[in-house]
């Protein structure tokens, strides 16, 4: 007998035969009622993302006011592996500049960029929606707060300065983070607030009234230390300017931790697509799910945004991206997310270090003037298609 697609609210009927979620029958069963095609990580796609992970790692370290030569880059970085002894033909300034200036920036970028691709693609397939960010819950609200309050504590209390020559206090990004935290913890009690479920659709209502609260306080306490003004916005607009490998360090723990969690759970994201009543009667359970996904996501985006600042787009552009050339499973999505979002934004700052040298322009303003354009492309050919 033929069965037709569930809709969110719609219970599963009670003679379809069940199959434990994670299993292979589960898979199949989620796959013919939701429409998402079998879909695999295919070798070649593997290549292009490390590739592309390649190529923004060797650009960003060869491309600068100082050009070098990315064969030599190359070598470089090979010598840097324990036990390979090469000789990569940079003089020893090239090579200071390789590992001490530009190598600590740019694996930075790459972390960054992964995990907000990689948060984007989990909330996408979390809320059942292709265009849900990273700071869908609020996390932007609370880190620009918890920054600004940084700031201005720093102000009055005359902390330390900012590390590195990078400008920014070296408290601030804990101060991001904290408030990120805070945000999200806000967002999901309220979600809970009347004894409602947390559903999707209450979590974002509840994530937009937060943002909105969150705010409201950052411009108040804007107006109140207008001396602060300039630093905090400089913040808000995002950068990766790092002079060692305390940012780098700071995040990786987040990074590794909050991904490996999210790509476990990526056959469950596939289950959860047909809604949380046809998911349940696949032995799934879809509100624990979300609530481990959401958390795991919320971490790594507060850690990449507690010191790169908030910079949008990657998390909306990458994921659906590759959701449009490689299918619409999370099994495929996550992972390529991953690869290509870390070289987006590596290839992003290398632009926005480089394109009105010696100045740079803010990370934020360039993933949306390439990303925007590149996105509108990519729907256009997709329809054509």
């Amino acid at each position: 007998m033929g069965e037709a697609p569930l809709s969110d609210g719609e219970a599963a009927p009670a003679t379809r035969a069940e199959a434990p979620a994670g299993t292979r029958g589960g898979d199949v069963r989620a796959r013919r009622v939701s429409g998402v095609e079998p879909a695999r990580l295919r070798v070649r796609w593997i290549a292009a993302g490390v590739a592309a992970v390649l190529v923004a790692l060797i650009a960003g370290l060869a491309l600068g006011p100082v050009g070098l030569n990315p064969g030599g880059v190359f070598i470089e970085l090979l010598d840097l592996i324990p036990g390979v002894s090469l000789h990569s033909g940079l003089s020893p300034s090239e090579q200071a500049i390789v590992t001490q200036l530009r190598l600590p920036r740019v694996c930075l970028g790459l972390l960054v960029g992964a995990m907000l691709a990689l948060a984007g693609g989990c909330y996408q397939g979390v809320f059942r929606n292709p265009l849900a960010d990273p700071y869908l819950l609020g996390i932007a609200a609370g880190a620009g707060l918890g920054a600004t309050l940084g700031i201005i504590g720093g102000h009055a209390f005359e902390l330390l300065p900012g590390a590195g020559g990078s400008g920014t206090p070296i408290y601030v990004p804990f101060a991001a983070f904290a408030g990120a935290l805070v945000a999200v913890t806000l967002t999901y009690a309220l979600g809970a607030a009347g004894g409602s479920a947390r559903t999707p659709a209450v979590l974002v209502l509840a994530g937009v009234a937060v943002t909105a609260f969150l705010t409201a306080g950052q411009t108040y306490l804007q107006q109140r230390y207008v001396e602060t003004i300039r630093e905090v916005y400089t913040w808000i607009m995002g950068r990766l300017t790092t002079a060692g490998w305390h940012d780098v360090l700071l995040v990786l723990p987040f990074a590794v931790v909050t991904g490996a969690v999210m790509l476990a759970y990526r056959r469950q994201l596939d289950v959860m697509s047909v809604g949380d009543a046809e998911a349940e009667s696949l032995g799934a359970h879809p509100r624990r799910t979300r609530l481990v996904l959401v958390i795991a996501a919320s971490l790594g985006t507060a850690a990449a945004v507690s010191v790169s600042g908030l910079i949008g787009f990657v998390g909306i552009i990458v994921p659906h991206t590759v959701r449009l050339m490689a299918g619409s499973s999370y099994r495929v999505i996550l992972p390529l997310s991953a690869m290509f979002g870390a070289a987006f934004l590596a290839l992003a700052d290398l632009g926005a270090r480089t394109l009105t040298a010696p100045d740079e322009i803010p990370i934020g303003v360039v993933t949306a003037f390439f990303g925007a354009p590149f996105f509108i492309v990519i729907l256009r050919t997709s329809r054509r298609l």
